[in-house]
């Protein structure tokens, strides 16, 4: 009977996508021992202070373990463990949100760490960031996956990479990237509602960052649409994305939280508006679109023909068209739930698994 293959996480940011994930592999520990012969152990967990070193008999016993026994680790700190013990296939898992963390790529990957991440910040910064972060993992032979960048769980990434590298030519792509507009948009064109009343479920629902300004800010939509024009060998900065923010000019300052949400029915006149406007048969959808050879990158907000794939999207699904030179004007289509704490672990975890089969 064949070894089983072991790999050896190292989970930063434990927060709803890290522990998440922690809980599925523990979930599918049988099946990915017996179907895959694959053994995941988790060697360190980390929030944004502290460390704790897993004991794989409690598995189950995790989070109650790391409120018991964490102790302070820097990353370097965890870095020198990892090489202590000698552990090998070594994977550090990036759940976690903002810059900072991905500082550390450079030296984690320097130091033997292959990455994931479901953090878009590493492949959204400058290029010259962009272009030493492959420099240094092709240097090292190191892998860098972040399937989950764009769409959670749904292979936009991976499909975006395929047709590029077998030489098909990607002419636009175009969709409703964020799960939290597109639940506003499909209810607010649907329904006899106010802008506001929506944007109160949607955050009520877990969809929106907890300032939803955020969202309507259309840079999450913008961070999508740049990773996959990059993919596909597009020299642009995020500052070359032309983004149509649904953030009143009054809010999108120097003003609070606390500010914003004691007035937001002021978002309830100028969408109604450009409902009222629209044309018979056309719904609002915020979307994000990029033009290959134009090299043009934009996110707005536009009416889409309600029998369209964008026109017909429900709840807060995600929907991505991929029009190449071989598809001609029939896109090829993927649509599905793009965000969510479950669906982001699991792509983490496929992730996981796919890396997994390139190592010794």
């Amino acid at each position: 009977m064949s070894r089983n293959k072991v790999v050896h996480l190292v989970v930063f940011g434990i927060g709803n996508v890290g522990s998440t994930l922690i809980d599925q592999i523990n979930d599918a520990e049988k099946g990915l021992d017996q179907q895959l012969n694959l053994e995941i152990k988790i060697a360190v967990v980390t929030n944004s202070k502290l460390s704790f070193i897993t004991i794989n008999k409690d598995k189950k016993d995790w989070a109650l373990n790391f409120e018991k026994y964490s102790i302070p680790f820097g990353v370097e700190e965890v870095i020198q463990f990892v090489k202590a013990e000698k552990y090998e296939n070594v994977i550090a898992i990036d759940a976690t949100t903002g810059v900072n963390f991905v500082q550390n790529y450079i030296s984690l990957i320097e130091n033997g760490f292959h990455i994931i991440s479901a953090n878009k910040i590493a492949n959204t910064l400058s290029l010259d960031f962009y272009d030493k972060l492959r420099d240094t993992l092709r240097r090292y032979n190191k892998y860098f996956l972040y399937e989950t960048n764009v769409g959670a769980g749904l292979p936009i990434i991976e499909t975006i990479k395929s047709l590029y590298d077998s030489g098909d030519q990607i002419e636009r792509v175009r969709g409703v990237f964020s799960g939290s507009l597109s639940y506003i948009f499909n209810r607010f064109s649907a329904e006899n509602v106010s802008f506001s009343n929506v944007l109160l479920n949607a955050s009520k629902l877990g969809l929106t960052e907890p300032d939803a300004r955020e969202d309507l800010s259309g840079n999450d939509v913008a961070r999508k649409l740049l990773i996959l024009a990059r993919e596909l060998n597009l020299k642009v900065e995020f500052e070359d994305v032309a983004i149509e923010s649904l953030v009143p000019r009054q809010f999108d300052g120097n003003t609070t939280l606390n500010q914003f949400q004691s007035n937001i029915t002021v978002l309830d006149a100028p969408f109604l508006q450009r409902k009222q406007e629209l044309p018979d048969g056309k719904v609002l959808r915020y979307v994000g679109e990029l033009n290959v050879p134009a090299k043009t990158l934009e996110v707005k907000l536009v009416a889409a023909e309600s029998q369209s794939p964008l026109g017909q999207l429900k709840d807060a699904d995600s929907i991505f068209e991929i029009f190449t030179e071989s598809y001609g004007e029939r896109p090829i289509v993927i649509q599905g739930a793009g965000a969510g704490k479950a669906v982001t672990a699991r792509g983490l975890l496929s992730d996981i698994v796919k890396l997994s089969h390139n190592l010794n």
